[in-house]
């Protein structure tokens, strides 16, 4: 089979960004608005098995209480998010948070092949593509869509966001392979029948990513590099021989 589209995941994959950008933007909108939060890096990493930034809060007050004076849930987490996501995109803008080692490599040869590219994330479509927008315009131009939590009723490992990409690109997901950096975000990937890359990021390196086509902390750059397409197509090949 040939590989036709890659479809990338955001946080983890493009850019590094759960422990110093989500976590970091978290805590300065909770400071913001006075609720004397800190969620520290291994916190964090725990709450990381709840996809979605919106879901990961509601998740966190359930557990450890709301602050006081909350009526209305869903309006104060969907105020906090959007706080949030100001902050992180301060983040992003600022040039702290840079392309993970070989995203930019790896893009350009797929468009020097012809192959189509999507991006599927569980986070706000304002994160996302800010952090697309570090390959610059005339890369980020070439992507097809970029769908964003937002745009799905259920999130990764629920395979629906994978499943519309497929529907938008029109193709199987044997034609296809997804980069992911997580396990959840691995499965979501294989329950829509698309082969999936993983490379680890700060948080998922001790995961389980059995099914995956492979696994590697990076994709690199230079003589460090790991994954070229060419082994890409190599791996979709022998999943489906």
């Amino acid at each position: 089979m040939t590989l036709k589209a890659l479809i990338f995941d955001c946080d983890g994959v493009l850019v590094d960004t759960e422990r110093d950008g989500h976590r970091v933007a978290f805590n300065r909108a909770f400071a913001q608005h006075g609720l004397g939060l800190d969620w520290s890096p291994q916190l964090y990493g725990e709450l990381l098995q709840v996809a979605g930034g919106k879901e990961r809060m509601r998740h966190y007050f359930d557990r450890y209480g709301w602050p006081a004076g909350v009526v209305d849930k869903s309006g104060f987490i969907q105020k906090l998010h959007l706080d949030k996501t100001r902050c992180f995109m301060q983040i992003i803008d600022s040039g702290e948070l840079p392309l993970r080692p070989g995203i930019a490599r790896i893009v350009d040869e797929a468009l020097a092949a012809g192959l189509r590219l999507g991006v599927c994330s569980t986070s706000n479509i304002k994160s996302v593509s800010a952090c697309v927008a570090l390959l610059g315009d005339d890369r980020r131009r070439q992507f097809e869509f970029i769908l964003a939590g937002d745009v799905v009723s259920r999130k990764k490992p629920d395979p629906e966001i994978y499943r519309l990409a497929l529907e938008k690109l029109e193709l199987s997901g044997a034609e296809c392979m997804v980069i992911e950096d997580s396990r959840v975000g691995m499965l979501a990937a294989l329950e829509a029948g698309i082969n999936c890359l993983v490379t680890t990021s700060a948080y998922t390196a001790g995961e389980d990513f059995s099914g995956a086509a492979g696994v590697v902390a990076e994709l690199g750059e230079g003589s460090n590099a790991r994954v070229s397409l060419p082994k890409l197509q190599q791996m979709v090949g022998k999943n489906n021989n």
